[in-house]
């Protein structure tokens, strides 16, 4: 860890590298996104060595950023960890403290949300803040639409606002793609565009009651359906066609026939 910590201090020291030095938080931020994009498709590729390589990566980012607070004497690698060492410690009471032992992992989440709550009640307390707290006060906007979605929800669920019995969840559904079906038939595109969103908002319930990350059910998919699609192109490369040049009925034909390749 030392030794990363003083390559990247030399990175952005006066004889570093020019594109290290140039680079702050805000620009850090889409190769961040990307290289935990990449630790996600090692992940569910399998690919141990992969893994261990863009785990790398996002260790370094977060070196990366905390010497450009260090920099800025706002804190350093070590005022990092410190904090989350204490955190983890914290939210951990049945590990570490003296609260009553956990049994069932399902029982962890509910506690860490009351720690983390108390944590942000005391934090504004101590800040003089008066705002009215919210359930939503620690999501993050700027997640993926789909873990927005699942995380708002999960929020409301918790103080009670949330469907009994996934049928109903699922009846929510079909009555959300009718009001698309109306909207559709009225040409109305910004109805259109509004029930497209409560099709998929709903879906992401009724995902979460059926205890399906969406997210990792719609990587799975669009691997899957992607991978089928490569498989007919490289069915029509071995025949000398490209797919735009291929006829609709032939493309359905081969897309039938990598199902059973690849299913």
């Amino acid at each position: 860890m030392q030794a990363l910590v003083r390559i990247m201090a030399q990175l952005r020291g006066p004889e570093g590298c020019p594109w290290d030095r140039k680079q702050t938080w805000k620009s850090l931020i889409p190769y961040t996104i990307e290289e935990a994009y990449e630790v996600a498709e090692a992940v569910e590729t399998g690919a141990g060595d992969h893994l261990k390589d863009e785990l790398g990566d996002v260790l370094f980012h977060v070196i990366f950023y905390s010497r450009i607070a260090e920099e800025q004497n706002l804190f350093d690698i070590d005022d990092v960890i410190r904090g989350v060492t204490e955190k983890m410690i914290r939210r951990h009471p049945h590990v570490f403290g003296t609260a009553e032992a956990i049994v069932e992992a399902s029982e962890v989440p509910g506690r860490w949300e009351e720690i983390k709550r108390q944590e942000k009640r005391d934090l504004a307390q101590g800040r003089g803040d008066d705002t009215i707290p919210s359930v939503f006060d620690d999501i993050n906007s700027f997640l993926p639409a789909l873990l927005w979605a699942a995380k708002v929800q999960r929020k409301m669920a918790q103080v009670g606002f949330d469907w009994t019995d996934v049928h109903d969840v699922a009846a929510k559904v079909r009555e959300e793609l009718d009001e698309l079906a109306e909207g559709t038939a009225r040409q109305d595109q910004a109805n259109i565009e509004e029930e497209v969103g409560d099709c998929l908002f709903t879906m992401v319930n009724l995902a979460r009651h059926l205890k399906v990350n969406p997210e990792a059910a719609l990587r799975a998919s669009t691997r899957k359906f992607q991978n089928r699609f490569r498989t007919m192109e490289e069915r029509l490369h071995r025949e000398g066609r490209l797919p735009r040049e291929t006829p609709r009925d032939q493309l359905e034909a081969l897309w039938l026939e990598s199902k059973k390749h690849r299913p």
